[in-house]
């Protein structure tokens, strides 16, 4: 569903959710985490009960994570095979003949700040394919609607569905999202049973990483906090680096 680029809008079981998000054309040269903090504000005053119970959920997982989910760098980064927003199956170690691969892990079609996550590394994504490294986003959505959202944004790499959190899973990069933002996300119609296929109500946890030819990981951001990503210059940085040491 084409929309314009700070009117997002999704229509579920009748309702319509709505989010404005910052006009990043006014100022192209705003760091990723700037928009994400801009818009976080936003967000806080139209609805600040949802902002409440984030801050508690991401309190809660903060207490569990001792910087120790996900891969490491150094570690080798297990292998996916995971179907594209056109059905096709898309292969890590395929993929890693190529060049290094930078594998982003996303909430969903319908999270603002994953949106303004991928629109900032569309942005820097002809600087990473310069250097010949491959981009994909994983999130948890069937291809109804993560291939309506690659479309509607012109991304130009590829959205995997990562179904039932599988892969997700297997690197531990999962959470329940507990009975609080499970009301507010109903009250506003986000409705993760029908993006998601189950009634499981997990997501993945924020995280990037950067994958070399060697299957190992060169750099990595896990995002407890999920309002806050690795910025697209800092993984340009990782690439570049290791380009240098080729």
């Amino acid at each position: 569903m084409p929309c314009g680029a700070n009117d997002q809008q999704l229509v579920m079981s009748g309702k319509r959710y709505s989010e404005k998000m910052p006009d990043n054309k006014k100022s192209p040269m705003l760091g990723l985490n700037a928009q994400l903090s801009a818009y976080s504000k936003q967000s806080r005053d139209r609805n600040p009960d949802l902002s409440t119970a984030y801050d508690a959920l991401v309190a809660r997982l903060d207490s569990l994570d001792r910087g120790e989910i996900g891969p490491k760098l150094g570690e080798p980064m297990p292998n996916f095979t995971l179907p594209d927003e056109g059905g096709r199956l898309i292969d890590l170690q395929a993929l890693r003949k190529s060049g290094p691969v930078v594998v982003s892990f996303n909430r969903g079609h319908w999270c603002p700040y994953c949106r303004l996550e991928l629109r900032s590394l569309a942005a820097h994504h002809d600087r990473m394919r310069a250097l010949g490294a491959s981009v994909v986003s994983i999130m948890p959505d069937n291809a109804q609607f993560t291939a309506d959202y690659a479309a509607s944004n012109d991304l130009p790499f590829s959205v995997l569905s990562d179904m039932d959190l599988g892969y997700s899973l297997s690197l531990g990069l999962i959470f329940w999202v507990g009975p609080e933002v499970q009301r507010l996300y109903r009250d506003v119609g986000i409705e993760l049973e029908q993006y998601q296929g189950n009634g499981g109500h997990f997501l993945p946890t924020a995280a990037k990483f950067v994958v070399g030819q060697d299957g190992l990981v060169k750099a990595r951001r896990v995002n407890i906090e999920f309002r806050e990503r690795m910025e697209p210059d800092e993984v340009v940085a990782a690439i570049e680096n290791l380009t240098d040491k080729a």
